[in-house]
């Protein structure tokens, strides 16, 4: 059954890089194999799919899903570039750091697909290319992502995996992204500083949008106001209340349907169901891999190379995530990578659970050095395909790559220093 599994995830992640079969087909397929070829029993299966993961998902795209219905979302970007009074590099900056907050909140990709749209029209309004900003909501976005326990699905992975609460990713991840984003911000200003030149007559076009006539429905926007702010607060104090992430947007996701009066049925449909049928395969296909003992020989592979170095082993998974990342899409590595770091942990003393950490690290920021590295990647890069705006692989590249690097080296100082 060794070699059964090895095929099966091998083949299935090969399908899932290449792109050359939906991934969800891919992965589904696998996991389908996994069980009919008796690697797993279908019990084993199902025990080892993550319903905290699952539900934390679910909760928050019916969240998100209705409240953007509102026009709140929208509303925030026009009354940023009100107080940016039209200015571009204003405009790129706030609308950066908007961008980096909500994908912290809700998700980075929930927070492309909401803004990007709304970013074309002001930049289409201004006479500027929208191009440099993209690439920023590319790069803040996973940034952003990085920082919280629900910002980039790779970390939902890795709290529900190693029992991390919302605060323990503030803790850790926030300063160090933090540092990473100013950085990010003030060298893509220099980078683009010659694309942000306007005219007046082009300033004072955007300056007539008004936020208040984005938000379309009022009671709505309170409704949802009240629910978010419930769901803040309910990963906030986990550690009072033992709450687990799912429980806790899946009652935010339910509280805005109480409040809304709105029928679950048209909401469900905001849930991206091929994302989380993707989760549901990759889950049994690691669980396949695990149960023949291939995760556990890696692992003692690993430590025999590096021992007991629980510095080396950081840095190691940080750029080794990240190098992964770059190349596919973090979360089937990340998913791969979950129970190898729980084997390496269980054999040797880690401080503060550096290696989540590490991992997290690498596999959010790593995702920014091409457009397949992240999910939010494609999808920013497919948006802008619709306004005729092309996003070429090594031209994004070119400009990415050299932030992720510095990125990853702030990432690695900080490791070093926090906790070594």
């Amino acid at each position: 059954m060794f070699t059964t599994a090895l095929i099966l995830f091998g083949l299935s992640f090969l399908f899932i890089i290449t792109e050359k079969v939906h991934r969800t087909v891919a992965a589904l397929t696998g996991a389908a194999l996994m069980v009919l070829l008796g690697v797993i029993s279908q019990d084993r299966a199902l025990e080892g799919v993550d319903f905290n993961t699952i539900g934390l998902l679910i909760g928050m795209m019916v969240l998100v899903g209705i409240a953007k219905h509102s026009g709140m979302f929208q509303a925030m970007a026009l009354y940023i570039v009100k107080k940016a009074r039209g200015n571009p590099m204003a405009v790129y900056i706030l609308l950066g750091l908007l961008v980096m907050i909500f994908s912290a909140l809700l998700d980075n990709v929930t927070t492309v697909l909401l803004l990007v749209p709304v970013i074309m029209v002001i930049t289409n309004n201004l006479n500027v290319s929208p191009y440099p900003y993209l690439v920023s909501t590319i790069l803040l976005s996973n940034i952003g992502g990085a920082m919280t326990l629900i910002g980039d699905p790779p970390n939902i992975l890795i709290g529900s995996a190693a029992h991390l609460s919302f605060n323990d990713f503030l803790i850790h991840l926030l300063p160090v992204c933090v540092i990473i984003a100013v950085v990010t911000i003030f060298g893509l200003v220099l980078v683009y500083k010659k694309d942000f030149v306007t005219t007046k007559e082009a300033r004072a076009s955007v300056l007539k949008f008004s936020p208040r006539e984005a938000i379309t429905d009022m009671p709505l926007l309170k409704h949802s106001l009240i629910a978010i702010g419930v769901v803040i607060v309910g990963f906030l104090t986990h550690d009072l209340t033992g709450l687990d992430g799912a429980t806790i947007a899946l009652s935010g996701a339910a509280l805005l349907l109480v409040l809304s009066l709105r029928d679950p049925e048209d909401h469900l449909k905001d849930v991206e169901w091929p994302t989380i049928f993707f989760f549901v395969g990759l889950f049994i296909l690691v669980t396949g891999i695990e149960e023949v003992g291939i995760i556990d020989g890696i692992a003692h592979y690993i430590l025999q190379k590096i021992g007991s170095d629980g510095f080396m082993l950081a840095q190691v998974i940080l750029w080794g995530s990240a190098f992964m990342s770059a190349i596919v899409d973090n979360i089937p590595f990340v998913t791969a990578m979950i129970p190898l770091i729980t084997e390496i942990n269980a054999a040797g003393n880690m401080p503060e659970n550096v290696l989540w950490w590490s991992l997290a690290l690498g596999a959010d920021i790593g995702g920014n050095a091409t457009l397949v590295g992240a999910s939010a990647n494609v999808i920013v890069a497919g948006l802008a395909k619709k306004e005729n705006q092309h996003m070429s692989f090594l031209g994004y590249m070119k400009v990415a790559l050299p932030f992720t690097m510095v990125a990853l080296v702030i990432s690695s100082i900080y490791i070093a220093i926090r906790y070594f």
